[in-house]
């Protein structure tokens, strides 16, 4: 039963990577990004609560994603494995999504760090040319993302959940490299 979480800084390829994974392995790959829209789109009571905070240009709150999470997971295709790509963030989400997931019987998790340089990061989104991927604001989003989510490492590291891939090499050889660290 195969339960990944995908941590690494933006640009490292995460998105790519857990979607194609997730394909190979047959679970479902779960964005908290993709599950927020699919909530607002459908109308879901936790769909509307959060469009109330997007309309209004604020974040999400935690226990709302959470609560997002927690209705995801809780899915009959999840029940075979999951790849969460976007959650946890923090520290906080970490220890809520352990208690969750002792909760509906789904431990096992591990977590793979997607590692890159920033300079390779940096260079990746300004290649996606995107409108809002200034290299400026791509470096603010590096700053907090080490804030934020770096200290994950740490915390999963000191679990013994912590398996890192190296993100700076080519598509298919992180494929090759994270199917192999996954099958060990």
């Amino acid at each position: 039963m195969t339960r990944l979480i995908f941590l690494g800084p933006p640009g490292a390829g995460k998105g790519t990577q857990s979607q194609t994974l997730a394909e190979h392995l047959n679970i479902p790959h779960v964005s908290t990004g993709e599950i927020l829209r699919q909530a607002m789109k459908e109308q879901t009571l936790l769909g509307i609560k959060a469009q109330n905070y997007v309309n209004s240009g604020e974040l999400v709150p935690d226990q709302l994603v959470q609560d997002l999470v927690q209705e995801r997971l809780s899915q009959p295709d999840a029940g075979n494995g999951w790849i969460l790509d976007g959650f946890p963030r923090k520290v906080t989400q970490a220890a809520f999504l352990e208690e969750l997931l002792e909760t509906i019987h789904q431990s096992g998790e591990r977590v793979v760090n997607l590692d890159a340089p920033d300079e390779v990061v940096i260079a990746r989104l300004l290649d996606r040319g995107r409108k809002d991927d200034t290299e400026e604001v791509i470096r603010r989003r590096l700053e907090v993302y080490r804030a934020e989510t770096a200290p994950l490492i740490d915390y999963y590291r000191d679990r013994q959940k912590l398996l890192t891939v190296n993100g700076n090499q080519s598509q298919e050889d992180v494929t090759s490299e994270l199917q192999k660290v996954i099958a060990s």
